[in-house]
């Protein structure tokens, strides 16, 4: 449709730029009144001629009158069909998506709007996460923006549609996709265009996992291992799986889990120890997790442990509790 386009406006100037040639070459016109010839007359406004036409230029000035219906009407077909297949509105829609995603800064892209790809999404909603998927179905592209996400069709697989998804700026990564093989070229894109960037990826085959690692991503998660387990659970331990159903991540209004990070807290904090915080009497919450900046995790750490930088507390409460860190720190 571009093209066509170009094509339409190409044509048009052309039949003027042969009209100007035409009157002020062959018939001793200056350039301001040949163009002004070649407008009036394929214009058909039915101005007067500013000199006597002899016979050759009225022929010329047929063969422009002729030459120009049959631009106008190409040029008007092109147009409706524009119009009509909405070609403009959508094209309008995908730059304001674009410069929307151009303004966000540690945001998540999650790759895939399928069952997975959708459960990620609707949970980065619920904590007011902001977020970009990237789809290649049209129709689960038209879905998720009716759900309000900022989506970009496309292949996660091509390097410039991750660009366009803002990858360099991107905190987080979550690739969801049904092929094993495309999450793996989607890790390796993204950790050689965001060395920092944090990126989860789906499997299906226990012998990808490892793959996977190697690739870059740092965590892989097997949905159907996942279902198993939990199901097995419910079975063996049904009251502990409900309890932990209970405090697990609903949303930002209901979580009874935080995770904050030691850096986020008073620097006085900084290099003492989790029983400085005071947390259980200031907000009523618990240090049940520290986790290094190496990753190592302590459940149910001392109360001697001491708050190093870029470690992280995993703090439980009940909602109001968690609510109320946010304003004692």
């Amino acid at each position: 449709m571009s093209s066509r386009i170009y094509k339409a406006v190409f044509l048009f100037l052309s039949v003027i730029a042969i009209g100007v040639i035409g009157y002020s070459h062959f018939f001793g016109f200056s350039i301001v009144n040949g163009l002004y010839m070649a407008v009036i007359t394929i214009s058909t406004v039915g101005f007067g001629e500013v000199q006597p036409l002899d016979d050759n230029a009225k022929l010329f000035t047929v063969f422009l009158i002729l030459s120009s219906i049959g631009i106008y009407g190409y040029v008007v077909a092109v147009i409706s069909e524009y119009l009509s297949n909405s070609t403009l509105m959508e094209e309008l829609r995908i730059k304001k998506t674009l410069k929307k995603i151009e303004k966000l800064e540690g945001h998540t892209i999650v790759c895939g709007y399928g069952r997975n790809g959708r459960q990620a999404a609707a949970k980065l909603k619920n904590f007011k996460k902001s977020c970009v998927v990237i789809e290649r179905s049209p129709e689960l592209l038209k879905e998720m923006e009716e759900e309000g996400f900022l989506g970009i069709e496309g292949d996660a697989t091509d390097d410039d549609v991750l660009l366009k998804a803002g990858i360099k700026s991107a905190e987080n990564l979550i690739t969801a996709l049904p092929s094993d093989a495309d999450n793996l070229y989607v890790v390796l894109s993204t950790r050689q265009l965001n060395t920092k960037i944090a990126i989860v990826s789906r499997a299906t085959n226990e012998s990808t996992q490892k793959k996977l690692k190697i690739a870059g991503a740092d965590k892989v998660i097997m949905p159907d291992k996942l279902g198993g387990d939990h199901m097995a659970s419910l079975v063996v331990t049904p009251d502990l799986v409900e309890f932990v159903n209970r405090i697990s991540l609903d949303g930002e209004n209901s979580a009874n889990l935080e995770e904050i990070s030691v850096e986020d807290l008073p620097k006085k904090f900084l290099m003492k120890s989790i029983r400085d915080l005071d947390l259980r009497r200031k907000t009523g919450c618990s240090v049940i997790g520290y986790v290094t900046g190496e990753g190592d995790y302590t459940i149910n750490p001392s109360s001697d442990m001491i708050l190093e930088p870029k470690s992280n507390l995993i703090l439980l409460g009940r909602p109001e509790q968690i609510a109320k860190i946010k304003e004692v720190f």
